[in-house]
């Protein structure tokens, strides 16, 4: 087995992030160095929970580890407080202690909600990120962001809490869904996009492929998408300036997401498309870009066979204005002034707050026209 490690440097609590296809099966022994006692307890999702329990379990087992499992419902209204309630408690009747380890088994949702579940319980447990989305493996279970949603809006309730261990078995991808895969694309474009044109590029010549199951290319994109993030966490953990540029898109994305009640109507990764897209043509009608930047992300997104309008999105959205108002709500308000990830190319993003507002609603109000 092909096995990549990338390191996440953060003094006392570094650790890495292994990425290979078949990690899942040797989950147990990866994880036994790290216990105290050979004790864990599990929380996945019912989905991932009927595909791939079993193979965690028993690597569990061989390794002489105890475990137990808290199946949850699949999908982003999981990240509330009731959930959030029922893993706490459920985690306390399992006797779970400061030094054990809880499992985070299933994709950014559940990796969001155990992550902050774990750094509340005793005042911080130890969690592993064991993510079988794309999403999760690139972007989510990187980075110790943890949280739950609000009615107000997207991960506005959470706190930093870093992962030790994170273990991305790249054949899991292979039990994916074609939309789910494509949402977590998503994300390994944004990578590209807003820090390194040579990965774009690469993406734009093997896209297709990767996304058609060469495992090669999908260890080398997770990998490369990874190590990107990892850098970027190292030199800014709680996103005081550089952490910033991983909100490419996001801005639009969760508007988008709060606008659509959270459903299956936009999943996370498939807003940030729509988000990375909407960026680049606000950056071009800025004057920040050449217009080719936009256009490129849009052919490229529509090559994917992704969303990349707001005509892709089903059912009703508000208009330009409601939009921005949603945008309001966002984490990356700061005295009132909203900071936006704008580019001035393809990777090459930048945070500024500077975005005339009348220049935003106009590209909503186009974006929105092109829904009738």
């Amino acid at each position: 087995m092909t096995l990549a490690k990338v390191p996440v440097a953060l003094g006392d609590r570094s650790y890495e992030v292994l990425i290979g296809a078949g990690l899942l099966g040797g989950a147990g022994a990866h994880i036994a160095p790290l216990l105290k006692r050979p004790k864990v307890a599990i929380v996945s999702d019912a989905h991932v929970a009927d595909l791939h329990l079993t193979t965690l379990t028993a690597s569990l087992d061989a390794a002489g580890i105890s475990h137990s499992n808290l199946s949850l419902p699949q999908g982003e209204s999981t990240k509330s407080w009731p959930h959030l309630q029922e893993v706490v408690h459920w985690l306390l009747s399992e006797q779970i202690e400061r030094n054990d380890i809880v499992i985070a088994f299933g994709g950014g949702v559940i990796g969001d909600l155990v992550g902050f579940a774990a750094s509340i319980l005793r005042r911080g447990v130890r969690f592993v990120q064991i993510p079988t989305s794309l999403l999760a493996q690139v972007d989510s279970s990187v980075g110790g962001k943890t949280g739950i949603n609000a009615p107000h809006g997207k991960n506005l309730i959470g706190a930093f809490h870093q992962p030790s261990l994170v273990l991305a078995d790249i054949a899991v991808l292979g039990t994916l869904t074609a939309r789910d895969f494509l949402a977590g694309y998503g994300e390994v474009a944004k990578y590209g996009l807003l820090g390194d044109a040579g990965f774009f590029s690469w993406l734009e010549a093997n896209g297709p492929a990767l996304a058609s199951g060469d495992e090669a290319l999908r260890l080398e994109a997770v990998k490369r998408s990874v190590a990107m993030k990892a850098g970027i966490v190292a030199r800014d953990e709680t996103e005081q300036g550089e952490r910033a540029l991983l909100n490419l898109g996001h801005t639009f994305c969760h508007a988008l997401e709060a606008a659509t009640g959270y459903s299956g109507r936009l999943l996370h990764g498939e807003g940030v498309a729509i988000g990375c897209a909407l960026a680049f043509e606000t950056s071009a009608r800025l004057g920040l870009c050449s217009q080719e930047a936009p256009s490129r992300v849009r052919a490229h997104l529509k090559d994917m066979k992704m969303k990349t309008d707001l005509s892709d999105i089903a059912g009703d959205l508000p208009d330009a204005e409601g939009l921005i108002a949603l945008m309001m709500q966002d984490k990356k308000v700061s005295a009132g002034t909203l900071n936006f990830i704008m580019a001035r190319d393809i990777g090459s993003a930048f945070v500024t707050a500077d975005v005339d507002t009348a220049v935003l609603k106009s590209v909503l109000t186009d974006a929105l026209a092109t829904r009738a």
